[in-house]
């Protein structure tokens, strides 16, 4: 495992070369943060958005709040080798384990929302294409089903008829212990396609897939659009979004992910708990957490929990969402009481904490002292700041003064 990184960042802040910590266009910006008895070191430039276009394109699934893939492809090139094992305690999407299973690192993943693992674990247990295809022809739709609820204002009849009847797919194969890997790839690239604003999903135009609006919003989407929900063949979709997700994946990355895969650990637990990870054994966490209110994680996800038979109530109990910032705090403070048992000596934690009302509220300032206060030490701030993205512009995001989008990272080593 790779050692004093506060050296290398310090030399590569310096030295603009090809490094990760070097940027073609402008110098890093280092200051400090005073703590208590020293002061920590911070620094501020576009590290990773040069080379955002090279992600691979098995991350492309949507969800709210997501990092972009380069986020843990950074962390995990400097601070492990191939072998280690990295862990997200709130895997979202899974955009930490799927890097990592790509980097020939092993993987644990854990999110308290079962449709993390719905969207996640298929993608790294890649079935072939054509066993894809060929699942997807064995199913048979009943066009005379539909849901128990109205959803007209999204689908067609004949669209919902084939929702339905793949909804019914995987809960039957589900009790009867024969979901495998095939059915499971379908049930997360269909669970990704339920809703959207191009053809390429099951719904008439809608939000991004990455938030489900409700059915009353909707119809006033479709009454300002002059929209009709057409039919949309939803065995084609599913094909064309496999073969996107396949796109460019080599059989040797393929072959590292089934790897990293068959020896990963798949948790659906709160992170303050998790007692299935033995004591000292992650190399790196890398993660995200909810912030604050910000995201309505099962609000947003409503129609997908409802494809695949989610309790949408007992999961917004789980889910973090508070209002108050002390609160919160107290939370993630227990979350890296855990995050301390199980890492090992000299391991790292990567904690991306966002940038909330409009750069007022600095989440570092409250998970510095809780990481500090579970042993932790704190090395260094890393914010990147990055272009707005297309989306950013759609919903008219403002992260700070200057229109950029930041991540701000707080890395802590384990002393």
């Amino acid at each position: 495992m790779k050692t004093e990184v506060k050296t290398y960042i310090e030399k590569f802040s310096l030295n603009r070369s090809t490094d990760l910590f070097s940027s073609s266009e402008n110098e890093t910006e280092r200051t400090y943060i005073q703590l208590s008895n020293r002061k920590v070191p911070k620094y501020i430039n576009e590290f990773w958005t040069a080379k955002q276009r090279q992600a691979a394109s098995i991350h492309e699934i949507s969800y709210r709040a997501c990092f972009k893939p380069q986020l843990p492809e950074f962390f995990i090139n400097l601070v492990t080798d191939v072998g280690d094992t990295i862990y997200d305690p709130f895997c979202g999407r899974g955009t930490t384990p799927i890097q990592a299973g790509l980097m020939g690192r092993k993987v644990i993943a854990n999110d308290v929302n079962p449709l993390s693992l719905i969207l996640t674990k298929p993608r790294l247990l890649i079935p072939d294409y054509a066993e894809i295809e060929n699942r997807l022809n064995e199913v048979e739709y009943n066009y005379s089903c539909s849901a128990e609820f109205d959803l007209s204002m999204f689908y067609h009849p004949k669209t919902e008829a084939e929702i339905v009847s793949l909804k019914r797919y995987f809960k039957e194969r589900k009790e009867e212990q024969t979901e495998d890997e095939i059915d499971s790839w379908i049930r997360m690239v269909a669970t990704n396609r339920l809703t959207g604003h191009s053809p390429g999903f099951f719904s008439v135009y809608t939000l991004p897939p990455n938030q489900a609006t409700t059915k009353e919003r909707q119809i006033k989407i479709n009454e300002k659009r002059g929209q009709v929900p057409e039919y949309r063949n939803t065995k084609e979709i599913i094909l064309r979004k496999s073969t996107s997700l396949l796109k460019g994946l080599s059989k040797r990355r393929t072959e590292l992910l089934r790897t990293a895969g068959r020896t990963a650990n798949f948790l659906t637990e709160d992170a303050r708990f998790t007692h299935e990870i033995p004591a000292n054994s992650v190399t790196l966490t890398v993660t995200s957490p909810p912030f604050l209110d910000i995201v309505q994680y099962a609000q947003d996800n409503w129609l997908r929990c409802w494809f695949n038979g989610i309790d949408i109530e007992e999961i917004g109990k789980k889910t973090t969402v508070t209002k108050n910032v002390d609160e919160w705090s107290m939370i993630m403070g227990k979350v890296f009481e855990e995050l301390f048992r199980i890492t090992q000596k000299t391991g790292w934690v990567a904690f991306e904490v966002g940038e909330l009302r409009k750069g007022k509220l600095k989440l570092e300032d409250y998970v510095i002292p809780a990481g500090e206060e579970a042993g932790f030490n704190t090395t260094c701030v890393v914010i990147n700041q990055q272009d707005f993205t297309k989306t950013s512009n759609i919903w008219g995001i403002d992260n700070n003064e200057s229109g950029t989008n930041t991540n701000r990272i707080v890395l802590f080593q384990k002393v």
